[in-house]
């Protein structure tokens, strides 16, 4: 067993030193051992039976390395192998039939542990110390001890030197594994730390009850680094032989050049062929490996320009600014370049705004849909319709001050309600008017309102109120000077006005 953890050291420290520089430590200490008890009986964990437990005063002794991660690093490796005294003591007493009987055992197990830590360093000449990790102990040797004090009767004693080691109940286990932690000082050589250990699998298993048996190790270690640092070094894989390490090589299958990270390169130019767009004619890096050529003088290199005759943008890949529509105007200027179109409309073709088919430059009414016999423009409403309507304005009449429509005035609505539904390309425009008698904002209220009243009505016998539109302009637009009560009344008055 202690040549088995000796190679387990051995083989850490190996595979884990490279170039590095290693110190190599002595160590030893004192410490305070004790057992933490898990059990399943009835009293157990009631009254002092757990404080039953005594510790076992022990050493331990025994080396480490000390492994910095880099050369300039406060974090360090430090895997050991130390000789360990572990275990306790118990002792109760138990009520018997003549008094109490006071019993006694103890359980003392030596470890061989392999502590794997890392360890942080902060300062200079005197440095603090604080880190951790786990360890793995290996079964070295034992000793159990029991003892009984009868009130009556005689005394009892057992003790066994080599107590059995497997799996079975009554048995110590070979493996113990848990974790550490260390807080101290390191000066010069010399190094001083806390210690505390904690088990993280039971080591003993009872024959008589099922409980869980962990060690836990409190003490204190002086240490001191032997000789110099060792510079441990391995030779790195080269497996194509080109001088370049496989951690260094991008191209470890392949002979190459330090120049090119391990790569090949054909034509020396310094380029590996794997980054090189030529890699058999010398080029520049800044070319992609390729020597530079540009015929056109486009400031763009051939093997880069798809248009390599004709001078071009880069952002074209080396050719001119592209024409989709070939309408002379290109597609950076052009806002329909799938479109043929003109200049003066930024590549587009002639608009059409009401679209009515007939473009803008020909259409006398852009903005209002019409027919081509009329330039564009709407088709005239007939003569007798225009009528029909003005004769019904004539006659709506509302309520004073009001806009309430009168009773008559519905039989003459009703007459263009029958118009537009002979009519239904006809649209419908409702104005409402008044005299300058009264405030002005109370006028342009009182049309807009008789105006609005109109619209509903119509609305209200299955006119699409699309078609509706209602506007009141108070007396902005009168017929005559107001000087009369007749000219006045004559300016109190709905129009409508058709259109198509």
């Amino acid at each position: 067993m202690r040549k088995a953890s000796l190679l387990s050291f051995l083989l850490i420290l190996y595979s884990l030193s490279g170039n590095t520089q290693v110190r190599l430590g002595i160590l030893a200490g004192g410490h305070q051992s004790s057992i933490i008890q898990d059990d399943n009986r009835p009293y157990w964990g009631t009254g002092s039976s757990q404080g039953n437990y005594k510790g076992r005063t022990g050493f331990h002794a025994g080396f480490l390395a000390d492994i910095p991660f880099k050369p300039s690093s406060k974090l360090f490796f430090q895997p050991g192998i130390t000789f360990y005294t572990k275990g306790g003591k118990y002792e109760d007493s138990v009520s018997g039939i003549a008094g109490f009987d006071r019993n006694s055992s103890t359980q003392f197990i030596n470890y061989v542990d392999v502590p794997l830590n890392l360890v942080l360093k902060f300062g200079n000449k005197t440095k603090i110390l604080i880190g951790g990790g786990p360890y793995l102990g290996f079964f070295y040797n034992g000793k159990e001890s029991y003892k009984r004090y009868p009130a009556v009767g005689s005394f009892y004693s057992e003790e066994n030197e080599d107590p059995p080691v497997g799996n079975n109940p009554g048995q110590y286990r070979v493996l113990n594994f848990g974790v550490n932690a260390l807080a101290g000082v390191e000066i010069g050589r010399v190094f001083i730390t806390a210690n505390y250990s904690r088990g993280l699998n039971d080591f003993y298993e009872a024959k008589n009850f099922e409980g869980g048996f962990k060690h836990q190790v409190i003490g204190g270690t002086l240490g001191i680094f032997i000789g110099k640092p060792v510079k441990v070094e391995s030779k790195p894989k080269d497996s194509d032989k080109d001088g370049v390490p496989d951690i260094e090589d991008q191209c470890p299958t392949e002979p190459g050049t330090a120049l090119t990270n391990g790569c090949p390169d054909k034509d020396g130019d310094g380029i590996a062929d794997k980054d090189d767009k030529c890699p058999d004619e010398a080029g520049t890096k800044a070319n992609n490996g390729c020597p530079i050529i540009d015929t056109d003088l486009d400031g763009i290199n051939d093997n880069e320009d798809k248009c390599p005759d004709v001078p071009g943008l880069k952002r074209y890949d080396g050719c001119p600014i592209p024409d989709s529509d070939r309408d002379g105007i290109n597609d950076e200027d052009d806002k329909c370049p799938d479109v043929i179109g003109y200049g003066r409309y930024n590549g587009c073709p002639v608009p059409d705004s009401d679209g009515d088919g007939i473009n803008d430059e020909k259409d006398k009414c852009p903005d209002k849909k019409g027919i081509a016999e009329n330039d564009g423009c709407p088709e005239e409403v007939k003569k007798e319709l225009v009528e029909k309507v003005n004769y019904a304005a004539r006659r709506i009449q509302f309520q004073t001050g009001k806009a309430v429509l009168l009773p008559q005035s519905l039989k003459v609505l009703n007459d263009v309600v029958d118009l537009l539904n002979q009519n239904p390309e006809l649209t419908l425009m409702i104005e409402g008017h008044t005299s300058r008698d009264g405030t002005f904002e109370g006028n342009m209220k009182l049309s807009e309102e008789r105006a609005a009243s109109v619209l509903k009505y119509l609305i209200s016998k299955k006119i699409d109120a699309s078609r509706l539109t209602s506007k009141g302009f108070g007396p902005t637009k009168p017929l005559n000077e107001g000087r009369t009560a007749a000219e006045r009344a004559e300016n109190r008055r709905v129009e409508l006005k058709l259109s198509n």
